[in-house]
Order: C-alpha cells, then structure tokens, then sequence
C-alpha cells in the first residue's frame, strides 16, 4: 500500500503544471477530531503541521499534496483513544474566484503513535488499532497575498480505526499555510 501512495503521488506531480502555478510550502492547524459511531466518545483537540506541494493546471484546477503530522482521536468516560498519524492528503483545488477554492481528495495514514486505553478499576488494557486509515476529505481553502493560505477542511473515514469494532476517524482541521513560491 506505501508503494501506490508514492506511485500516486509521482504520477500526479509528474504532469506538467504552470511554473508560476508552483507551491511549495509549510502549513500548521489545529483538529477537532473525534471517532464515529460511538455516541459515549467525545472529542480530542490536536495539532496538525507538515508541508505541502502542488501545481495549477490551469486558472481553475489545481492540485496539492501533503505530508502532515496530525494529532486524532477521541476520549470517553474509561479510556481514551490518542491517535497521532502522518497522513498524505492529494487535495484537487477547484478555484472558484481569486484565492477561493473547493477541495476534495484521499487521504491516506499511517498511525505513528496509538496511545489506546481503557481504565476498568485498576485493570488498564490497550485498544489495538489498525495501522493504516484511508479518508475522504472536503474543504474550502484561501490563497492570500503575499504568500499565506488557510483553510478548512472536514476528514471523514472510510476505514474503521479499531481493530475489532466500529469507529472511524472524523476530524475538522482549521489551518494556516505560507507558500515559498
């Protein structure tokens, strides 16, 4: 699975974008991240930080892929589930005006750190989870001048984030960016 998402990310950087389309920069945020179909969960607030890279095809499509750390999860009234991954988003950006754009994409994760517990008693037993997430991701993004981005975007998962049960990763991510280029 490593080796598509490196395939993928090689084919769709391998195409030829303007060069004065060309971003290449570092972005940081904060998430609001919970796990689905659980109503006793509720949420864990994280950071989120990596960098990015992307193209414009043309004055109306673009795309931006990442390398981020990303801090997930969710807490309840036994245990918590802290989940850090590096995820690698391939966002296409659909602009709709000068800096306004409409994101939608995979992502694909890979969890660095599973912090999963759960207290019963004095008993402390560890949650085992999957090692990799695949999301869906929709937001909205602002080029401004000089350099500076921010976006919103909302991750649903399509993969279960436990390895025995139900749950998925669902994260708002609100964050800010600075393209060198």
């Amino acid at each position: 699975m490593k080796k598509l998402i490196v395939l993928a990310v090689i084919a769709l950087f391998g195409t030829s974008v303007q060069a004065q389309g060309l971003d290449l920069g570092i972005k940081a945020g904060v998430n609001f991240a919970n796990i689905t179909d659980a109503s006793e969960f509720s949420g864990r607030t994280g950071f989120v930080a990596g960098v990015f890279l992307g193209g414009k095809f043309n004055d109306n499509i673009g795309i931006q892929g990442e390398l981020l750390y990303s801090q997930q999860g969710a807490e309840f009234e036994l245990g918590e589930f802290n989940l850090d991954y590096v995820n690698v988003p391939i966002i296409l950006k659909y602009f709709v005006s000068q800096g306004l754009n409409i994101q939608l994409g995979p992502q694909f994760g890979v969890i660095v750190n599973d912090d999963t517990q759960t207290v019963i008693g004095e008993v402390i037993n560890d949650i085992a989870t999957k090692d990799f997430d695949v999301s869906a991701v929709v937001g909205l993004g602002y080029d401004l001048p000089l350099g500076l981005r921010v976006d919103g975007r909302y991750q649903f998962g399509l993969s279960d984030v436990p390895e025995s049960g139900e749950g998925k990763n669902s994260v708002v991510t609100l964050s800010i960016g600075y393209s060198f280029l």
